[in-house]
């Protein structure tokens, strides 16, 4: 049965094409399995909470925009009611009932590993659609002052200031000479805006709305990890086609569900650790129900995801076996009101058998942060570039120097290839078990060897995570990272001129060094670690029965090598020894925007040598050494790179990089 809905219906109706209900949430309080909701164009203002899914892939609800991108459910409320305070500021009184339970200008961020010095709302005001910056007192919204470590600093003098007076909340805000009666003004209302309050409400499809201005709250892994839109831990969603933006916190949440033992312990209890209460929640989840067939499973596609404060798509646990492609996820945490260790383009915990795919990932606070579990990831044919705050950037945070890909703490399999990674830092890799095959990579390596523990001081504090049992749940062991067990097959490295300010800051801040932040692209960082027959060599029986020898299985493991490329200055570590190092010539990479496309240009192609590269399969790149899993499709195929960035197909001698043949121009993503 199709329900129709409508913002234009002179009163609500039942449902039909002739009398449509007026709101989403009608329709979805109606509809059944196998049943579906089209939206009319028009804007909503309202929070869906659909009391119930379909049954089974065949059988989804589906609620669809009529005509994409025109159906908008917004979070927010227009607020037409100013008054000139001072000058440039403007106050508005609103009354509490209209935020109902929730009120996001007395609800503040907060959470596990949430670090932001100066504390936030999760309220934002909106003037024409681009949200302000909010200030902790009056006086300075008066004096509004460009804060250097914003990357949009022309745009944080538009600021706002509340407070609560009886049963009004004030909003006093500086408009920078605009009236805010005459222009759109609208503020954070709601928490959610198409998101289930229970569990379990699985196979729904969500098509083609526009959705945004979302109160929503700091989404750690040991918390309720809310997003604006999400499944709230069920099976089978599919969001696809939206425009997703200006969620206080997250995006797209694919994560956890509310564990009251476990929520925000660190922060609000203070005596346990924040990693063991991660361990804790992952266990617990498991006892509960956390399996393949009941959670996970979820498609997001073609969505463009932007302006958010922490993450476009957050996640953990309950993104387990799902597929993330072809999204645009951009502009996220450029404000630097928010920060902590959960922010990114997309931030998951436990991407368990997930596939990054063709997604097009830039100007974010890193781009793609995989922590913990990333066992059976892979990370294919992606975009990603300006992943690093923009030159001139005051840089505060600790977590905030960012990079294209963070895998953090975790066994592996994890499987990056042939993706084009622009940023001046490609990767931080404070992990083991990784495969990089066919990839172009233009930034360095950061942190290779270190990141792995809680920084003690005097104790010991190694952080074991967990693995699991192949293309499974289930918990196989815990272990910490020993580093090292990685794989670097036919990739091109394309040292970039380096960005003094980028070492100015890793200098100050006393993390510079070839285990930390560095700046040279290649796989140096991991000079000293073992090849293979070095490695394993030293295991035999009588090293076994040695007990003054147990630091043998606590020494870096192996990496292993082959067909790489390396330019302009770029560097291979020392155990590679068929490397091509070009000292002759310097290539050139430039990223430009022609005719509804993004091209690259680049001269690299003319100085690539003759190569006679194996083809790489998962039979060469073996398995991943603590879960012993192999690098393989999640339905435990193996994987032969026969397919490009582009999806050309290589030959039997295939060229180094993520393109299979020669040219001067690809067109690598189109807008």
């Amino acid at each position: 049965m199709i329900y129709y809905v409508s913002a234009d219906a002179v009163r609500s109706g039942n449902g039909s094409r002739e009398c449509p209900f007026q709101s989403i949430s009608e329709a979805a309080a109606m509809a059944g399995a196998g049943d579906e909701i089209l939206v009319a164009p028009g804007v909503y203002r309202e929070a869906v909470d659909p009391p119930r899914g379909g049954t089974d892939e065949h059988h989804r609800i589906l609620y669809r925009s009529e005509v994409r991108g025109k159906a908008v459910i917004s979070g927010a409320e227009t607020v037409k009611d100013w008054a000139r305070y001072q000058a440039d500021v403007w106050v508005a009184r609103i009354h509490n009932s209209v935020f109902g339970d929730y009120n996001p200008y007395t609800t503040y961020v907060r959470g596990d590993w949430y670090f932001a010095p100066s504390p936030v709302h999760t309220g934002e005001v909106y003037l024409n659609g681009k949200a302000m910056y909010e200030e902790d007192a009056l006086e300075k919204i008066l004096h509004p002052q460009v804060r250097e470590n914003s990357w949009d600093p022309e745009a944080s003098v538009y600021q706002w200031y509340t407070c609560q007076e009886e049963e009004h909340t004030l909003i006093y805000a500086n408009f920078q000479g605009a009236d805010p009666n005459k222009e759109q003004v609208e503020i954070n209302v709601r928490r959610n805006c198409f998101y289930p309050s229970r569990t379990g409400v699985g196979y729904i499809t969500l098509s083609g709305f526009t959705i945004k201005q979302a109160a929503t709250q700091w989404a750690p892994p040991t918390a309720y990890q809310e997003g604006m839109v999400g499944p709230h831990w069920s099976k089978g969603w599919i969001i696809e086609d939206c425009e997703i933006s200006d969620s206080r916190c997250s995006g797209i949440s694919l994560g956890k569900y509310l564990q009251p033992e476990n929520d925000n312990k660190w922060s609000t209890r203070y005596y346990k650790d924040g990693t063991q209460t991660e361990r804790d929640a992952i266990c617990q989840a498991w006892r509960e129900g956390w399996t393949k067939e009941r959670i996970g499973s979820h498609i997001v596609r073609r969505c463009n995801i932007h302006d958010c404060g922490q993450t476009g798509i957050v996640g953990h646990l309950g993104g387990v076996f799902s597929i993330i492609e072809d999204n645009h996820i951009h502009h996220i945490n450029n404000k630097q009101d928010l920060a902590g260790a959960e922010i990114g383009g997309i931030k998951m915990h436990a991407a368990i058998d997930v596939i990054y795919r063709r997604n097009h990932i830039h100007h974010c606070t890193r781009g793609l942060w995989l922590d913990w579990q990333a066992q059976g990831t892979r990370v294919t044919q992606n975009l990603f570039h300006d992943n690093v705050p923009p030159a001139g950037t005051k840089i505060e945070n600790g977590l905030a120097l960012g990079e294209d890909i963070f895998v953090e703490v975790s066994h592996g399999p994890t499987l990056i290839d042939n993706n084009l990674l622009l940023s001046d830092c490609a990767c931080r890799l404070s992990t083991q078990g990784l495969a990089f095959v066919h990839n172009l990579i233009a930034g360095s390596f950061t942190f290779v060897g270190q990141g792995t523990d809680n920084n003690g001081v005097a104790f010991p504090t190694p952080r074991y995570t967990p693995y699991h049992v192949p293309h499974r749940t289930e918990v196989a062991g815990f272990m910490t990272i020993l580093h090292g067990d990685a794989r670097f097959y036919n990739n091109i490295f394309v040292q970039k001129p380096v960005r003094r300010d980028l070492e100015t800051y890793a200098e100050h801040a006393g993390c510079a060094g070839k285990d930390r932040f560095q700046f040279t692209c290649g796989t140096l960082p991991y000079d000293g670690y073992p090849d293979a027959d070095a490695y394993f060599g030293k295991f035999t029986e009588a090293c076994a029965l040695d007990g003054n020898n147990r630091d043998l299985y606590y020494d870096h493991l192996p990496v292993y090598t082959g067909g790489n490329v390396y330019f302009n200055g770029a560097a291979p570590c020392d155990s590679e020894r068929k490397a091509y190092v070009d000292t002759e010539h310097i290539v050139t990479l430039k990223l430009t925007e022609e005719k509804g496309s993004i091209v690259l240009k680049t001269d690299l192609y003319q100085y690539l040598p003759e190569q006679n590269n194996p083809v790489v399969s998962s039979a060469l790149l073996g398995e991943a050494f603590e879960p012993e899993q192999r690098f393989e499709d999640p339905d435990g195929l193996p994987i032969t790179f026969w397919q490009d960035y582009l999806d050309v197909r290589r030959g039997f001698a295939p060229l180094s990089g993520p393109f299979s043949c020669r040219d001067e121009v690809f067109q690598v993503w189109d807008l």
